[in-house]
């Protein structure tokens, strides 16, 4: 979930600056600059780091947050690599132009051609369709085609484990000179490492299979960036505890991985969990597949409408059991748990317990980034709380700038204020003075 928008070709905008400084106010321990691309690709209005002509903006971000927090906040940027998905087609198009005509087809529907093989399968119905296209057909059709780590008949995707490792590195270095304090490979929820990680990567190169394979890839690009960054320079990971899905990686999968990562020299490791596309609920027409909509994406962002386990620290068990494994191993690398934090009270109880090291809060800092401040100088009652409702997150699934319900329509007639595209909402909380 992203507050912010880059340029469509990655660069740092005004709206970046103006956010980071905000929640910099605050003086929060550290901030991550999340999900940047390590490509040099086409990524929409995401920020980008694999070229160095990014640097530039990367560095005023870096010192933006300097400037604002007084120099308290560490600032980490997020790394990531995700694989082509498309948009939920319009179901005649897909047929007559997208879908790919093979033998089995034509033997299916008895028909020469692939002109009358598409003719045939415009006039069928749902049910009808669902005899003749195979699985993943449908899938296109119903949600958008999306690449997984398995499609090895690609050469792009089948070439991954020998792509990645430098491409990672190399912005992990940019990171470095840019100033950033440390950098987080993004090994969680619906993107590239993450599904090399799942138990549902079955690639029979050595990549797939058992956890031993499934774990030598993020192993590789860890090693790479550590070469190329050095001993000194912190590096981490965000990792799932567990999927969430229906046959995926379960928490002992991940005693295993972090075990395994913190063995080949991770510095800390922040843990989410679910927030994958395998459960997504079907797009409209248009629309991408978005992964945090469906069962495993309740598991990432719980709401205040919950289940009998409730919405706060649901993530809090699965972070313990993997701490104890790290712990066994004999690491004693910081571990970050994620998910329904929104009081100080919540956060010491779980740090007094040992179950994680360090909290991560996002909704909750969307909702007040000065709630640090508030509570360090012994104003807790004035902080405003995070009522998780996930409105920040429907305006991300809808491509739009995330503000919080909590105060995007506060004191709209500043003419000075920073306003979301349709001019309606705030983009940043209100100051606080202490």
């Amino acid at each position: 979930m992203v507050p912010w928008r880059a340029t469509e070709e990655g660069f740092v905008t005004p709206e970046v600056l103006g956010w980071y400084e905000r929640l910099a106010l605050g003086q929060p321990g550290a901030l991550v600059v999340e999900a940047t691309g390590i490509r040099d690709i086409p990524s929409g209005p995401l920020l980008r780091i694999g070229h160095d002509r990014f640097l530039p903006g990367l560095q005023s971000l870096v010192d933006t947050v300097r400037r604002a927090s007084g120099g308290r906040t560490r600032l980490f940027i997020q790394i990531i690599d995700f694989l082509r998905i498309r948009r939920r087609p319009e179901p005649e198009k897909f047929l007559r132009r997208f879908l790919v005509i093979d033998d089995r087809l034509r033997s299916a529907l008895g028909c020469a051609s692939d002109a009358q093989v598409r003719e045939r399968l415009i006039t069928m119905s749902d049910t009808d369709l669902e005899r003749v296209l195979d699985p993943r057909q449908l899938e296109d059709l119903r949600f958008g085609h999306r690449e997984r780590v398995t499609d090895l008949h690609l050469p792009h995707i089948e070439e991954l484990p020998q792509v990645l490792p430098d491409l990672f590195a190399e912005a992990a270095d940019r990171a470095r000179r840019a100033g950033f304090d440390g950098v987080e490979l993004h090994y969680a929820h619906a993107y590239t490492m993450a599904s090399f990680l799942s138990a549902r990567n079955h690639r029979s190169d050595g990549y797939g299979g058992s956890r031993q394979h499934r774990i030598r890839l993020p192993v590789e690009v860890l090693q790479r960036v550590r070469h190329v960054v050095g001993e000194e320079y912190p590096v981490g990971c965000r990792l799932l505890t567990e999927e969430c899905i229906e046959d995926g990686s379960t928490v002992e999968d991940t005693r295993f991985f972090a075990a395994e990562l913190a063995r080949a020299g991770l510095d800390f490791l922040s843990l989410s969990r679910g927030g994958k596309f395998e459960d997504a609920q079907q797009p409209k027409i248009g629309w991408a597949a978005y992964p945090y909509t469906g069962p495993s994406g309740y598991e990432c962002m719980p709401t205040a409408i919950s289940d009998e386990s409730g919405p706060f620290g649901r993530n809090v068990e699965p972070t313990a059991q993997v701490r104890q494994a790290v712990r066994d191993a004999g690491h004693d690398i910081p571990v970050v748990v994620a998910g329904g934090i929104g009081t100080f009270h919540q956060a010491e109880e779980i740090l007094r317990a040992g179950k994680a090291d360090i909290i991560a809060a996002a909704r909750q800092s969307l909702a007040d980034p000065d709630w640090y401040r508030k509570a360090r100088l012994g104003r807790g009652a004035e902080i405003r709380r995070c009522i998780y409702t996930n409105y920040c997150e429907g305006l991300d699934q809808k491509h739009k700038q995330v503000t919080c319900q909590l105060w995007d329509r506060e004191s709209l007639d500043d003419p000075e204020l920073a306003r979301s595209h349709d001019g309606k909402r705030r983009l940043t909380a209100p100051p606080w003075k202490p």
